[in-house]
């Protein structure tokens, strides 16, 4: 029996998830490149790092790495020589939440959330975070500049808190809600590329959600939330720095968190 693959650290997920030529090459043909791929790509050409030093970030072998790393580059060439859409997507990997403590990770902004916000082991409540501005559900989720953090035990607000993402943003703010441990999110609008983070994350998703905060959190709480489960970005009229990701993605399902 084959042994299973290793999951692939990833560090951010990707705030972009599908690239479209203006001028489609081979109609239908879509190239994806999974998650760990994508990773290679932004380790390695992006960051600079060698081969052995992507492989000790993602905490695979060196030799894992070069079969990632071929795979990506040649997809990406079919992109760019056939002109063809390009679409990130599965793979087996997992978010990084700033817990594992490696050297590469030593600057990582999710370090500090991750060690100020362990849960203790046998904890069994649930921690909600919802966007937050001024006591009112922040409508915006890739530019939310606070999340509220809430504490619950049996079914009640045991505490909360307000907590600052550190100016992080879209697909990176998943990131954030990881490293705090978060169960779930509470939130208005928000796009494709960051719901499949959360996705991947293990965040259960209530979008959608206008009013105040803490009113949703006690509506999660005794069932009667309503929330809109295909809700979607649809603020266009916003400035998005060229890296709006609003739209619907698939965010084909990677394995790894079934597997120890």
């Amino acid at each position: 029996m084959p042994r299973p693959r290793k999951c692939r650290k990833v560090c951010h997920f990707p705030r972009t998830l599908l690239f479209s030529p203006e001028q489609s090459g081979e109609r239908g043909r879509t190239v994806i490149l999974t998650v760990d791929e994508y990773e290679t790509i932004r380790l390695i050409d992006r960051e600079g790092l060698s081969q052995e030093q992507c492989g000790d970030f993602m905490q695979i072998a060196r030799t894992t790495v070069q079969q990632i790393y071929t795979s990506a580059r040649h997809k990406l060439a079919d992109v760019l020589v056939e002109g063809l859409p390009l679409r990130i997507e599965g793979g087996d990997y997992r978010l990084c939440d700033g817990g594992d403590g490696d050297g590469l990770c030593g600057a990582c902004y999710k370090q500090k959330f991750s060690r100020k916000y362990a849960k203790p082991k046998g904890e069994t409540g649930m921690r909600v975070a919802v966007t937050y501005e001024n006591g009112q559900i922040f409508q915006h989720f890739g530019h939310t500049q606070q999340f509220k953090v809430y504490e619950t035990d049996q079914g009640k607000v045991a505490s909360s808190g307000v907590v600052d993402t550190a100016g992080q943003g879209h697909g990176a703010l998943a990131g954030v809600l990881h490293a705090l441990n978060v169960d779930a999110l509470i939130c208005g609008g928000i796009g494709g590329g960051a719901q499949a983070a959360l996705s991947a994350a293990g965040i259960r998703l209530y979008g959608g959600v206008t009013g105040d905060a803490d009113a949703a959190v006690e509506a999660l709480l005794d069932g009667s939330l309503e929330y809109n489960p295909d809700v979607h970005c649809d603020h266009h009229g916003h400035s998005h720095g060229g890296e709006h990701d609003c739209g619907s993605h698939d965010c084909g399902g990677h394995s790894c968190g079934n597997r120890g």
